[in-house]
């Protein structure tokens, strides 16, 4: 039986379809013992993921299901099926935790990557204002692992059919659904880049030349039929075969040196996952090659040398926010810098990933920044979406994919339903930093906890403050003993805004109402408060699946300033 909507009971199919087109749908947190999915976006997929549970499918099958169907539902623009992917797998029957890398691969023929033409403007306060300028290139394109990826977990993870996978997202793509607002929004912002390309054109605008609205019935036949080959013929369909001759050449006509054995040569990359132990908890995030999770063990070494659960929680004293502020802002908005950019930042200190990971370079570190008020901090713009689920055998999947660029990129190249992408139009120096037709770090954070060496729960973030969210969700659980629904709720400190990127006096962004007066005021700080209504824009996106060890219950969560969902079977 398919997964997709057609298959569900009529009272499913309203209900998700109304979740999936609202803005603020209200997520309650999920309760079950059979398996359960939570995403930060697109809750529809959530329902997809759900289903492929109920068919006997595993947490892998899920996560992979429903990111198939949110893509989709995204029209490829803040994920792509050429897009990047991470993984975090928990095997119940062994205890195994594992991490999988999907992510992009530099171009073997590209010999002068600073080069590479594209810049994106960190200071500014909204996607509009962050677009890139000047003329598109092709040079931008990287290659991107996310069907690798998916394939590969499925061949290790997976219980159902490959192919099954592919239905829900099949059928989104061919009967088509109704143009959501954060789609139209999406194709209004990019309108001049999506007429550029004849393909492209094709997808977003109508045979009256005007592109989709809200409201507008969306189909995307051409995609639906690429899904179909990489259903039947594997991901070698995108990576040695038609699709990826397709590929290449709309890459080469707009300047990129991207080749075919750029694509045919690329590995997915399986790795030990890195640890943090505190206490009872052990935290396992992605292993190399993964920026990200060098910034959140690095975040957690500083939130412990600065005594932060000594202090009590940030939410009621002035100096533990100055200090969390300090912990998340020393590194959270450096993605990808290279490392010698790092060492400019912190001069004397040791900045190579191997040596952020030690609780002795955290001390060094929480050193200097005790006594230096000014952080550097380049936030950066990409998008992506999260999935994590848990299935009846206690296996925990948590997954986050991205196209890593402002929506589908200046370039817009589509093929065949399927977005490219830029991602290097502001990687450069990252690119540079990375040997030719290897992968890049990727700035995902994403985990499985482990309590007392039992599986505890899987989580994943997304988002520009997603640095900011999963340090903070992390302590408020481990540090101050708070359940997870608890621990995404609390009152949360925002990714401060840059004006130039330049060294500057902290900045506390909160949202408006969560904190005290008289805390806000005992940090001596500038403060700026975001209503709440602007801060889902602002803030990271954290999701997560617990399980209760004695019980079995399981508890899912997702972010109550989204369109996504949590459910349980």
């Amino acid at each position: 039986m398919t997964l997709g909507p057609s298959a569900w009971p009529d009272a499913d199919r309203e209900k998700y379809w109304k979740i999936q087109q609202s803005q603020l749908p209200g997520n309650p947190p999920a309760r079950g013992h059979g398996g359960a999915v939570s995403t930060a976006l697109n809750g529809l997929a959530a329902r997809v993921g759900e289903e492929a549970l109920r068919q006997g499918g595993s947490a892998v099958d899920a996560v992979m299901s429903a990111a198939l169907a949110q893509i989709v539902l995204g029209g490829g623009a803040v994920i792509s099926f050429f897009g990047i992917l991470a993984l975090m797998h928990y095997d119940a029957a062994s205890g195994e935790v594992t991490s999988l890398n999907a992510g992009w691969n530099t171009i073997i023929a590209e010999d002068d990557p600073l080069s590479i033409p594209g810049k994106l403007n960190p200071a500014a306060d909204g996607v509009a204002n962050m677009m890139l300028e000047g003329e598109p290139s092709g040079r931008t394109a990287m290659v991107g692992g996310f069907m690798r990826g998916l394939e590969a977990a499925h061949r290790r993870f997976g219980k159902l059919q490959f192919a099954q996978l592919f239905d829900a997202a099949i059928e989104l793509a061919e009967e088509g659904f109704e143009v959501s607002a954060s789609l139209a929004r999406y194709i209004d912002l990019r309108k001049s880049d999506l007429a550029r390309l004849p393909e492209t054109r094709s997808i977003f605008f109508k045979d009256d030349g005007t592109p989709y609205v809200e409201g507008d019935h969306f189909r995307q036949p051409a995609l639906a039929e690429t899904l179909r080959r990489v259903a039947s013929e594997g991901a070698d369909y995108m990576y040695k075969g038609t699709w990826a001759a397709r590929c290449v050449a709309a890459v080469q006509r707009d300047g990129g040196k991207m080749a075919m054995s750029d694509l045919a040569d690329y590995r997915p990359i399986w790795s030990t996952p890195a640890t943090i132990g505190r206490e009872e908890y052990v935290i396992a995030v992605l292993g190399e090659p993964c920026e990200g999770s060098v910034n959140l063990i690095e975040s957690l070494h500083l939130a412990e040398e600065a005594g932060i659960r000594d202090l009590g929680h940030w939410s009621m004293s002035g100096e533990s926010l100055v200090r969390l502020a300090k912990c998340c802002a020393a590194m959270g908005g450096m993605r990808y810098e290279s490392e010698e950019e790092h060492r400019k930042a912190f001069p004397g200190i040791d900045m190579r990933r191997s040596a952020r990971l030690t609780r002795e370079h955290a001390a060094e570190l929480w050193a200097r920044l005790e006594d230096q008020a000014p952080i550097r901090l380049v936030p950066k713009g990409t998008h992506s979406d999260v999935v994590v689920a848990v299935d009846a055998d206690g296996n925990m999947a948590a997954l986050c994919h991205s196209i890593n660029c402002l929506i589908w990129g200046q370039t817009a190249i589509v093929v065949d339903g399927v977005s490219v992408g830029d991602p290097a139009a502001y990687m450069q120096s990252m690119v540079a930093a990375t040997l030719p037709g290897a992968q890049l770090p990727n700035p995902i954070e994403v985990g499985i906890v482990l309590k007392d060496g039992k599986a505890d729960f899987a989580w994943s973030s997304m988002g520009v403050g997603l640095h900011y969210q999963t340090t903070q969700s992390l302590l408020n659980v481990i540090d101050f003993g708070m359940a997870i629904e608890e621990a995404a709720n609390a009152p949360r400190l925002l990714l401060p805004i840059s004006p130039d990127g330049s060294q500057r006096e902290l900045l506390l962004r909160v949202v408006e109402g969560e904190f005290p007066d008289d805390v806000l005021a005992a940090t001596g700080l500038e403060i700026k408060s975001i209503a709440p209504a602007d801060a889902r824009f602002a803030q990271g996106l954290w999701v997560a699946v617990r399980r209760d060890p004695d019980t079995g219950e399981l508890t899912a969560i997702s972010p109550s300033y989204t369109n996504g969902r949590a459910t349980a079977i």
